[in-house]
């Protein structure tokens, strides 16, 4: 070892503990930059599925919504044919009628906040997150 020493063999001489401690702090801060990694991805998963459960509350609501309300317009619409053929063209069956539209516009009101709410249950943040690409 001495006569490595004594030739100058600049391997020896590189052998600097204080390297290696570099590199150990540089895997150790690795490690922590993908804990951290994991973590927000976690808490963003977390996040996500906290927003599609409400959007899935908010939409099963809305569902049972709209089930009603068409039901009362089938419901009207039977009650307008049955009165329309009692009355034969009384303006009750008209007022009927009316009813049955506005209970329509509200399916079609409630069917639009279903399809608005579906698109979070895809959990898009977390997607784009993992779906971007570091070196931009």
């Amino acid at each position: 070892m001495t006569l490595n020493k004594a030739n100058n063999d600049p391997s020896i001489e590189n052998a600097d503990p204080l390297s290696e401690i570099g590199v150990l702090d540089d895997i150790r801060l690795l490690g922590l930059a993908l804990k951290t990694l994991g973590h927000d991805y976690f808490q963003l998963a977390g996040l996500e599925a906290q927003r599609a459960g409400r959007s899935l509350v908010t939409m099963l609501i809305v569902g049972i919504m709209f089930a009603l309300l068409l039901t009362l317009a089938w419901l009207g619409l039977v009650v307008v044919a049955i009165l329309a053929m009692i009355e034969n063209g009384i303006a009750l069956s008209h007022a009927i009628l009316l009813a049955v539209a506005g209970n329509l516009i509200l399916v079609l009101l409630c069917s639009i906040v279903i399809r608005y709410k579906s698109r979070y249950l895809k959990f898009p943040a977390l997607l784009r997150s993992l779906k971007s690409n570091p070196e931009s």
